[in-house]
Parts: structure tokens; sequence; C-alpha cells
């Protein structure tokens, strides 16, 4: 049976300063994740502000969504793709009209569940 050995976070001396938006707590996922995909440890402390939460909760809140049923592949996509590029879909823009209204409902979910959690006002 394996042992599991309980390490607590040390905590920071900084504020916690919660997104202003599910947009801009979706984009930090994003840098974050890229980051990591990129091989570097993530650890709190080392910033002048400390965020309510972990990349893996905003990760956790999207599938929990989708799990639900609330957003589909189509919005999933949608945030991937615009997330990458570090920008949300301009719906003037005729090839991101549609992709426009998919962010705007998969962001009206996702800040719905952030809310919840403190993470966003």
């Amino acid at each position: 049976m394996p042992r599991f050995r309980y390490v607590p976070r040390a905590a920071s001396a900084a504020p916690s300063v919660p997104f202003a938006d599910a947009e801009e707590a979706w984009f930090w996922f994003v840098r974050c994740h890229r980051v990591r995909r990129a091989g570097a440890r993530l650890s709190g402390g080392s910033a002048d502000t400390t965020r309510p939460c972990d990349p893996d909760d905003i990760y956790r809140a999207v599938r929990s969504l989708a799990r639900a049923g609330r957003i589909g592949k189509d919005h999933l996509r949608v945030l991937s793709h615009y997330g990458l590029r570090e920008r949300p879909p301009d719906p003037r823009r005729p090839g991101e009209f549609g992709a426009a209204r998919l962010w705007a409902d998969s962001l009206d979910g996702l800040a719905a569940v952030l809310r919840g959690k403190g993470i966003v006002p």
C-alpha cells in the first residue's frame, strides 16, 4: 500500500489578488500551461502578487462545465485556439463571429464557476 506524504504549502507574504474576470483567468491558465509544457515547474511565492488558485483549478472548472454539457467540443476548441493566441475572437471580423459567440458562452459559464470559488469577483 503506497504511503502518501502530506507537505503543506508555505503561506506567501504577497497578497492574493483575484482575477478581474474569467477571460483574464483563462489567459493566465493558458500561459501557465504553456510554461509547464516547456518544462518549467510552477511554484508559489515568486511573484509580487499571488493568485487565489492554481492553474489546475481553472482546468478543473472547464472540465466540469464540459462534463455537465454546458460547453461542447466547439467551445473547447475556441477556448484553446484563441487562448494560445492570447486574444479573444473579434466579432467584427467575418470569420470570427461564430467563435466570438462560443467564446462568450464559454466564459459566461466559467465565470459562474469561478465566482462560486472566489477566484473572480
